[in-house]
């Protein structure tokens, strides 16, 4: 039994999340030298579900190699992922404002995908894992009303250019599926997971 963990993020979204269900964590954050980036590049052809799944992995496979490099004590890691795809496309996060202005545009009187994955690691060093995917609906939406969203900052750092937690919300029609995964953390899925890895949610 544990009574914290190690997050392998830095998503205030993933933290606040984590405290709703009463989970302790420490964060686990790449050092300077790793290139956090890179595991999040999409292979050739790789579908949102096999790219999303993978990415977590890798996430987790890092944190577990930091956290023996810095010689903590040990306690279960958590490390997840998000991604948004549109017509089986991948649409990861904006680049900038026009690129921010493109996503929005292709999301917009559309019904996409969030799919975010989450593995935990037990103090054995078995992972466990699991994936959710939710529809989401936007409404139309103009050019002045994404530019407006775009000029508040929300979009950026965020797959999809977007967050549901936000202003967001004031244009989303319909969801079905997990809202916190949709967050980036789906908890019910991340409850089961930490219960196999002996950390219970209070």
């Amino acid at each position: 039994m544990s009574d914290m963990i190690y997050l392998a993020s830095q998503s205030p979204r993933r933290q606040e999340l984590l405290r709703q269900i009463g989970v302790r964590f420490e964060l686990l954050l790449p050092d300077a030298d790793e290139d956090a980036e890179a595991l999040e590049a999409v292979l050739p052809g790789e579908s949102a579900e096999h790219y999303v799944q993978r990415v977590c992995r890798l996430k987790a496979e890092a944190a577990c190699m930091r956290l023996q490099r810095r010689a903590l004590p040990p306690a279960p890691l958590l490390a997840s992922d998000t991604t948004v795809a549109l017509d089986h496309h991948i649409l990861g996060k904006p680049a900038d404002a026009a690129d921010a202005m493109r996503i929005l545009r292709q999301l917009a009187g559309r019904t996409h995908q969030v799919l975010t994955a989450v593995a935990v690691v037990d103090t054995a060093g078995h992972m466990h894992a699991a994936l959710s995917i939710s529809d989401v609906t936007f409404a139309p939406l103009d050019d002045a009303a994404i530019a407006r969203y775009v000029a508040s900052g929300e979009p950026f750092g965020k797959a999809g250019a977007y967050g549901i937690q936000g202003r967001a919300a004031g244009f989303t029609e319909r969801i079905a599926g997990s809202y916190s995964g949709i967050m980036g953390l789906p908890l019910f899925e991340t409850t089961r997971l930490l219960g196999l890895s002996g950390v219970h949610c209070q």
